[in-house]
C-alpha cells in the first residue's frame, strides 16, 4: 500500500512557477513509476507526464512540454513537478498516481496507475 500526498499547490499569476510536492509513505518510491495528472472543473482528468523509476520523463499533453518538468529525489521518497511559464488554462487539481514496478512509463491512463493522491489545487489568475 503506498500513500501518496501532493503539496505545493495555490495561486499564481499567469507567467509564474510553482513547485510540486508529491510525497510517498507505506512504501519506498524507487520501485515506481510517478504519473501527474490534472483536472480541471468540468473537466476530465487528463495525464500530463510520468517519471520513470529510472528519472526518464514521458509527456502525454503537448500543452506542457517544456514548461512543466518533472524530478524524483528516492533519498526524500518524493517525486517533483515543476511548473513555469503557468497560464490561466494551467488551472485545476494536480494529481500524482503510482504504479509498480516499471522500469519505464506506462500510458498516461487513469487504469494504469495503482495509487492516487488527492490532489493540489493550482490557480493561475491572468
Amino acid at each position: 500500500q503506498v500513500l501518496l500526498l501532493e503539496t505545493g499547490g495555490g495561486l499564481v499569476e499567469a507567467g509564474g512557477s510553482l513547485r510540486l510536492s508529491c510525497a510517498a509513505s507505506g512504501d519506498i518510491l524507487d520501485y515506481f513509476a510517478i504519473g501527474w495528472f490534472r483536472q480541471a472543473p468540468g473537466k476530465e482528468r487528463e495525464g500530463l507526464l510520468c517519471i520513470s523509476t529510472r528519472g526518464a520523463t514521458t509527456y502525454s499533453a503537448d500543452s506542457v512540454k517544456g514548461r512543466f518538468t518533472a524530478s524524483r529525489d528516492n533519498a526524500k521518497n518524493a517525486v517533483y513537478l515543476q511548473m513555469n511559464s503557468l497560464k490561466p488554462e494551467d488551472t485545476a487539481a494536480y494529481i500524482c498516481a503510482a504504479t509498480y514496478g516499471t522500469t519505464s512509463c506506462p500510458p498516461l491512463t487513469s487504469s494504469e496507475y495503482d495509487y492516487w493522491g488527492q490532489g493540489t489545487q493550482v490557480t493561475v489568475s491572468s
